[in-house]
């Protein structure tokens, strides 16, 4: 009796162990993979590592909205342009965003100048998007109506035409950090065509990616930012983490849904405009501290050495001076004679001495001495 309790024990031991064991497998296998066409495994444990969270509006204290244009052809912008077609270092940044669309990795939201909506009601059709702007395509292998997958040859993409892109950059002040912080929301490729007849190129802005979907794949292309240094070490990710990039500010989050060009049609006040904008931005943050002791040591240090500049200038400046010689001065002697001009001619006039005074007592003696006689 003892012997059949303690099998009966032990193989419900087995079965609930074994049933463990499923579990585990089963929620293993549950996190779902995604594969690109490149073969690189995106899984959603490590889309969500990439993710940024948004901070809430009840932890944000300031929030400003601002829209950028990169021109691939300044600064380090190039990076997201080269290689112009795939090779062994890789590929460019619009090969990963259209190729990882294409399949279906990724989704795609409107572009509405201004007015960008990030959900499901504003996301693009993939073919009709891919018809638009006349890019050749296939239905690729598992393709359904829901679910639909394109194909693209290297020779189809357009990624020559890519020579800018637009991105959304969000400057939060966030209250749990106590820190400005500085994130890239999206992206938007943007194509310069010209016309049958030349002329100059027309943009056209394409669709917008939320960079945390796209984050994940960049993150797998390294790219080098420097010609004098050829080894890639940063990530299209990094890139955009560390604002490497560069770019004018075209657009602030307004009201009345203007650009800068709207509101100042004038290219000096544009240009003034786009200034100011960059430098409040960077002053912010540091007009909400008080400066540290150390700061303000440092300060104070340059301080001086500007004023120590500035009187050594000075100085040198007035040993470079010329010194005239002084003219000697010379004294006329006026008690002898006097000049007087009437018009041309002049007439000296003598000046008269006094006559001298003789004394009485002087006069007395010599009437005593002529009685004595």
């Amino acid at each position: 009796m003892k012997t059949t309790k303690f099998i009966a024990t032990l193989l419900m031991l087995v079965m609930a162990v074994s049933t463990m064991q499923a579990q585990v497998v089963k929620r293993t296998d549950g996190d779902s993979k995604k594969k690109t066409e490149g073969g690189v495994l995106i899984t959603d444990r490590q889309q969500s590592f990439f993710e940024v969270k948004e901070a809430s509006d009840a932890d944000l204290q300031w929030l400003k909205v601002i829209y950028r244009s990169l021109d691939l052809t300044k600064g380090k912008n190039p990076a997201l342009y080269y290689p112009e077609e795939p090779n062994e270092d890789g590929m460019n940044l619009f090969y990963i965003i259209l190729r990882n669309l294409a399949s279906g990795q990724i989704p795609a939201y409107e572009y509405l100048d201004g007015k960008e909506i990030f959900d499901d009601d504003h996301k693009v059709n993939v073919g009709e998007e891919l018809d638009r702007f006349y890019i050749t395509h296939t239905q690729a292998k598992g393709s359904t109506e829901k679910n639909p997958k394109f194909e693209i040859d290297d020779s189809d993409v357009p990624s020559n035409q890519v020579l800018s892109y637009y991105v959304i950059e969000r400057w939060e002040f966030d209250t749990r950090s106590n820190q400005m912080k500085t994130r890239v929301e999206a992206i938007c490729p943007v194509l310069h065509r010209t016309d049958e007849f030349g002329g100059e190129a027309i943009k056209y802005p394409m669709f917008w990616v939320k960079l945390n979907d796209i984050r994940p794949y960049m993150a797998q292309q390294y790219v080098f930012t420097d010609d004098d240094n050829n080894l890639p070490r940063y990530s299209l990710d990094d890139f955009f983490k560390l604002n490497m990039y560069s770019g004018e500010i075209y657009k602030t989050k307004n009201l009345r849904n203007l650009s800068l060009m709207q509101q100042y049609p004038e290219e000096d006040a544009l240009k003034q405009a786009q200034d100011s904008i960059e430098q409040r931005l960077r002053a912010f943050n540091k007009d909400l501290w008080v400066p540290t002791r150390e700061e303000l040591q440092a300060m104070a240090k340059a301080k001086a050495e500007l004023e120590e500049g500035k009187d050594g200038e000075e100085a040198a400046d007035e040993e470079t001076v010329e010194v005239k010689p002084k003219k000697k001065s010379v004294k006329k002697d006026t008690s002898e004679k006097k000049t007087t001009k009437r018009g041309k001619k002049t007439t000296k006039i003598k000046e008269r001495k006094p006559k001298a005074v003789k004394s009485s007592s002087s006069s007395a003696t010599r009437s005593v001495r002529n009685r004595k006689r």
